[in-house]
């Protein structure tokens, strides 16, 4: 099932047949025959039970994970057989990834968390502290700066991540259950940020198991058993 826009560019992520099956015994099929494209500029959520495959499709799109069959294009290239190391400068060139685990490094401060990924851009150390410092500050952390995860709350954190996933200046934004972990009013906060996002022009792809969260988005894929169940398109006031 494929739930395309037609537009003159490429969109920004394009699933073609996909499959992902894992061996335990036999096959499973975390995903099976996907095809999905999302716009450049889209707001997409996902939705469905646990295990219908909505991890495996952010960690494909994510260049985390490789397909077993079919193709995955991000921002127009082929990234389905691509060794680890080319996938992985796509990701970082492309992709800004926020974990509902946060997936903060312990020992760092915000700052330098914030900064890490540039690290592996070979960014000079003065260029990169000083965008994470301007990051935080647009989370509303720019007080928090020294502060390392143990001394934030979880929300401070998640927001902590989300700097972390647009230092890069990504075009695609991945967020795996951002409000999964802190209470109403972050969560609020936290999806304010995505909105603001998507209002700027970048590509937002959620998971979540909230109605409520997904109705913020544009459009709704809802996974069951690997497969594209449905799409529903939200209307301007968030009502499917």
């Amino acid at each position: 099932m494929t739930g395309d826009v037609a537009s003159a560019e490429p969109p920004a992520v394009e699933l073609d047949a996909v499959s992902r099956t894992y061996t335990r015994g036999e096959p499973v099929y975390a995903l099976d025959d996907v095809s999905l494209s999302l716009a450049r500029g889209s707001y997409t959520a996902v939705m469905g039970p646990s295990g219908s495959g909505k991890s495996t499709l952010l960690n494909l799109v994510g260049c985390l994970d490789t397909p077993t069959a079919g193709t995955v294009s991000v921002a127009g290239e082929d990234v389905s057989t691509l060794a680890t190391r080319q996938r992985a400068r796509v990701r970082g060139q492309e992709v800004g990834f926020v974990f509902q685990t946060f997936n903060l490094m312990p020992r760092l401060t915000a700052e330098e968390n914030v900064a890490l990924p540039l690290v592996f851009q070979e960014v000079a150390r003065e260029e990169r502290l000083e965008r994470a410092r301007d990051l935080l500050d647009r989370v509303g952390l720019g007080d928090r700066t020294d502060h390392r995860p143990s001394e934030l709350s979880g929300g401070q954190r998640q927001r902590v991540a989300i700097a972390r996933a647009l230092v890069t200046d990504p075009a695609i934004v991945l967020a795996d259950e951002p409000t999964g972990n802190v209470d109403t009013e972050t969560g609020e906060r936290i999806m304010g940020l995505l909105d603001d996002l998507h209002a700027a022009g970048n590509t937002i792809l959620l998971v979540t198991h909230q109605r409520a969260i997904a109705d913020r988005a544009e459009r709704i894929v809802r996974l069951r058993d690997g497969e594209i169940e449905g799409i529903d398109q939200v209307d301007v006031e968030g009502a499917a």
